[in-house]
């Protein structure tokens, strides 16, 4: 049997959180193991339940969506984070991307797209609505780390950073390298601190732009 992606929906609408449990739950390898209504909920239903994917509100009262992607990223989470918000503003988009989110999505996407841009952030890859893709490139332009600390990772920190360039997870990583997925996690979580970046996407990037520029 296929395992299930484990997923927490933060949103502090309760009907925005009972609709997306409903619609990922006619998808036989998808799974909302829990909800939660405000960030500081989510920094601790993250812990309790290690979920793969995180679908977070932008606009929530208290703490702020881009507070929580930024405290969830400080606090090590590797899952993939995709922002789900009713705005198109550019600036939303480039604050999102570049504080380490996995994507972008617009709330009035229609319910296949969602869960095809879903499914696409799973495979690696870095999905936001169409309207917004010019917002995304302009996004991941910049940022980029002094090439003096790529030479801070070790040859397995390098090895797994390019598999992460080639859109492979943490359980297949594990598998070409014949390496546990939690020993993965370590080496990821190490690499992005010696790297002074948020997520996995941004150092996929970096390194695809480093060969284009070799």
């Amino acid at each position: 049997m296929t395992a299930q992606t484990r997923i927490l929906i933060v949103d502090d609408h309760p009907l925005m959180r009972k609709g997306l449990t409903q619609l990922f739950a006619m998808e036989a390898d998808l799974q909302v193991v829990a909800e939660a209504a405000s960030g500081a909920e989510a920094l601790t239903q993250v812990a309790a339940h290690q979920p793969d994917l995180v679908i977070l509100d932008l606009n929530m009262t208290g703490m702020s969506g881009i507070d929580t992607l930024k405290a969830l990223r400080d606090a090590g989470c590797q899952a993939r984070i995709v922002m789900h918000t009713v705005s198109d503003n550019q600036e939303d988009v480039t604050r999102a991307l570049r504080a380490g989110a996995d994507g972008y999505l617009l709330k009035d996407m229609e319910p296949e797209s969602l869960i095809d841009a879903v499914r696409e952030i799973l495979d690696g890859q870095v999905a936001v609505s169409p309207q917004l893709s010019a917002a995304m490139a302009r996004a991941l332009r910049g940022n980029e780390p002094p090439p003096a600390q790529l030479s801070a990772l070790t040859e397995r920190e390098q090895q797994i950073l390019r598999l992460i360039a080639e859109g492979h997870s943490n359980k297949v990583i594990g598998r070409k390298l014949d390496i546990a997925e939690a020993t993965v996690k370590v080496h990821v979580k190490h690499l992005l601190k010696k790297l002074n970046m948020r997520s996995r996407v941004e150092a996929a990037i970096w390194v695809v732009r480093q060969k284009k520029s070799d």
